[in-house]
């Protein structure tokens, strides 16, 4: 019985339903994520809002934390099927709301609908991994999960440039739909197997009600720092920091804030790699398509190039793992970090210097997607090591609130500094350079707390 368990794979019958299933999901996220990044500069432009561009990431971000803690905390209660099932219409409503908008405000308003079913989605995908498989076999689902971005970065980004460039942005946006259809058809009913495994009624009202305290309160910091030199910025970014601080507390894991050793570090860790990442990519676009001037689809050449790059370290990381039982995970976490300094160090060097900026854009985006491929999936395999009965939507929603949370701030405060640049006449390129260096100091930082991350020992039951 023992070797057969440690034969078992992903796709044998037992778990290959769940699996397609998984894949699918998380494709149709990826897809539409990546393109988003490469048609940004254009739909911008076209809709006169290059001063909202940071909010074009932001507004799915903030949202996404909204679907994250609202489904994550309701999931126990009404199951992964409903849950899913609701996930997908906010998403498919987003979609049609950004497709057809005709300004900046509408296209925001379509990016909150599908920021809050993205992270519905996911939190779904993350309850059904911890339920459906044992720990020795996660690390190589969560290397599929990061893998399920490989069909989308290979054409996800340049097709979705080819078509700014020479169709319209829009259709980027219907094209995600045929992709949505196929995974609900695929996926509702690997989900319907799951049942309830814990009621917590008024432990998840709270955790809503700091979601959406807390979406506001970074909405007032991110729209105050788009205009801090004015006295009216300073007083909003102020009040938002101060209502932010405590749903912070309550959402994050105890410790979180100050990076106690253990899962509060893995999760702290996670969030400022993620943060960096997410941002790098959005502001390296702009750069080269406002700065350097190169077309959507060159730059969206690049950006598969990084979102490669992590399907391959996910993909090595899994068998490293294999191999060393787990032992080593907190060392890769570490070592793809590593990585992602220097491609984020590098990024700031394509943008600032005056020639042979692609080529360093190129190596950057390989490094960073190499480290974050590294760390990404490793980080949530310690963090689901560190889960107890009853707690999985729990963990699985903090998972997925710090990829939507920590990016949402950094794109925010770095979009803040270029809408700062150009109201004092300092240029998009210091703006674009500020933002870039901020995201250097937040990877800094992940890689001095990830010596403080302590792997759980699994469970008896996996």
């Amino acid at each position: 019985m023992e070797i057969i368990a440690k034969e078992a794979g992903v796709f044998d019958a037992k778990y290959r339903a769940l699996t397609i299933g998984i894949i699918l999901a998380v494709t149709t996220v990826a897809f539409e994520g990546l393109a988003v990044v490469t048609i940004a500069p254009s739909l911008a432009q076209k809709l006169n809002g290059l001063h909202l561009y940071g909010w074009i990431f932001s507004s799915f971000l903030l949202a996404q934390i909204l679907g994250t803690m609202i489904i994550g905390a309701r999931i126990n209660k009404n199951g992964v099927f409903a849950s899913f099932g609701i996930s997908i219409l906010f998403f498919v409503i987003g979609i049609v709301i950004a497709a057809t908008s005709v300004n900046m405000i509408t296209l925001i308003i379509g990016r909150v609908f599908q920021g809050f079913g993205g992270g519905g989605i996911i939190t779904c995908v993350y309850y059904s991994i911890t339920l459906g498989y044992p720990d020795k076999l996660r690390t190589k689902i969560l290397a599929l999960f990061s893998g399920a971005y490989i069909l989308p970065a290979l054409i996800g980004p340049y097709i979705a440039g080819l078509i700014a460039e020479h169709i319209s942005w829009r259709v980027v946006f219907w094209l995600v739909l045929p992709f949505i259809g196929l995974a609900v058809m695929l996926t509702l009913p690997a989900f319907r197997k799951f049942t309830v495994r814990v009621n917590k009624p008024s432990k998840s009202n709270r955790k809503e009600g700091f979601a959406v305290l807390l979406t506001i309160g970074t909405g007032m910091l991110l729209a105050g720092l788009g205009f801090i030199t004015d006295w009216k910025g300073i007083v909003l970014s102020v009040a938002g920091l101060l209502i932010m601080i405590q749903p912070l507390r309550k959402l994050l894991p105890e410790g979180t804030l100050s990076a106690r050793r253990g899962l509060p570090a893995t999760i702290a860790s996670r969030g400022f790699f993620v943060a960096s990442y997410n941002a790098t990519e959005s502001y390296v676009v702009l750069a080269l398509t406002d700065v350097k001037k190169l077309p959507a689809d060159m730059a969206g050449l690049i950006v598969a190039a990084g979102a490669l790059s992590w399907s391959a370290a996910a993909w090595l990381q899994s068998r490293f793992d294999a191999k060393d039982h787990g032992m080593g995970r907190k060392k890769r976490v570490t070592i793809g970090i590593g990585f992602m300094i220097i491609g984020v160090a590098a990024v700031i060097l394509a943008v600032g210097l005056p020639e042979g900026g692609i080529v360093f854009a190129v190596i950057s985006q390989l490094f960073t997607g190499f480290g974050i491929g590294l760390a990404h999936p490793t980080t949530g395999a310690i963090a689901l090591q560190h889960t107890k009965t009853g707690e999985e939507g729990e963990i699985s929603a903090s998972l997925q609130f710090t990829d939507a949370f920590s990016p949402g701030v950094s794109i925010g405060v770095g979009g803040a500094l270029i809408a700062v640049s150009q109201s004092l006449n300092l240029g998009l390129l210091t703006g674009i350079i500020l933002a870039l260096s901020l995201q250097l100091l937040l990877v800094l930082l992940s890689f001095t707390i990830s010596f403080r991350i302590k792997q759980a020992k699994a469970s008896a039951e996996n």
